[in-house]
């Protein structure tokens, strides 16, 4: 079990988690290339950020988002993953992510993302 990342403010919650919520957290936040000890880690979200609020931006996100979350299938620590997406306001898209673990439980993640 590891310490439980909040996803509102980035630091320890005070509690333990044995769901993939860090694992999550950290591949969607961590730029791609920005940690020294991996640098496959991370995505390109950030760089949507600079992106125009057109429609396109939400298949980008889609398409980071799965790029980032693919080791977790790689390394079978999940089995399946589904990215959606969702307009809640001008300049912010909502990721609606479900990852299916090795033991057929379905954890669901909501991640904010940005636009210009």
């Amino acid at each position: 079990m590891d310490a439980l990342l909040d996803p509102q403010s980035g630091d320890y919650a005070g509690s333990r988690t044995d769901t993939l919520a860090n694992a999550v957290y950290l591949r969607l936040e961590t730029p791609l290339g920005s940690y020294w000890a991996d640098p496959t880690l991370g995505s390109r979200l950030h760089e949507l950020q600079r992106e125009k609020d057109v429609s396109r931006v939400d298949k980008l996100a889609r398409q980071y988002t799965e790029q980032a979350l693919a080791p977790l299938i790689k390394d079978g620590r999940a089995t399946r993953i589904t990215v959606t997406t969702e307009r809640t306001q001008p300049g912010w898209l909502a990721l609606h992510i479900e990852v299916v673990d090795v033991s057929g439980r379905v954890q669901r993640f909501q991640h904010p993302v940005r636009v210009a």
